[in-house]
């Protein structure tokens, strides 16, 4: 095989409709809220698309500090990020708990052959 037919794992392409700015505010305590505002490949403000918000929380567990990372629903300003940050995080980690509690039902349900 010929280098020049090779793929490479550098052979990376940008999907220029779908480009964002991020900005990041934290309180510098318990959570961090990103904003995306979607760009043209210009650099410009692409109104035809909506503005994203994620939180950003760790969470302490009995082994330690847990990352949780979600989407805020529904804020179109920053401000309404904020307040509806608590509100995301836990509907997050209600879900990390059911699917936690999901993988340990299955788990705990499977048929152990002996010699495999």
């Amino acid at each position: 095989m010929n280098a020049a037919n090779e793929s490479k794992m550098t052979d990376i392409k940008i999907n220029t409709d779908n480009l964002y700015q991020e900005e990041s505010f934290t309180d510098l305590t318990y959570a961090t809220i990103r904003r995306l505002t979607p760009v043209k490949i210009d650099g410009s403000i692409d109104e035809t698309r909506e503005v994203i918000f994620t939180g950003i929380a760790q969470l302490m567990s009995p082994n330690g500090p847990v990352p949780v990372q979600c989407h805020i629903e529904g804020a179109k300003t920053l401000g309404e990020a904020a307040a509806k940050l608590p509100e995301a995080i836990e509907k997050t980690v209600q879900a990390m708990i059911a699917e936690a509690k999901e993988m340990q039902r299955k788990e705990a349900s499977r048929i152990v052959i002996p010699g495999q």
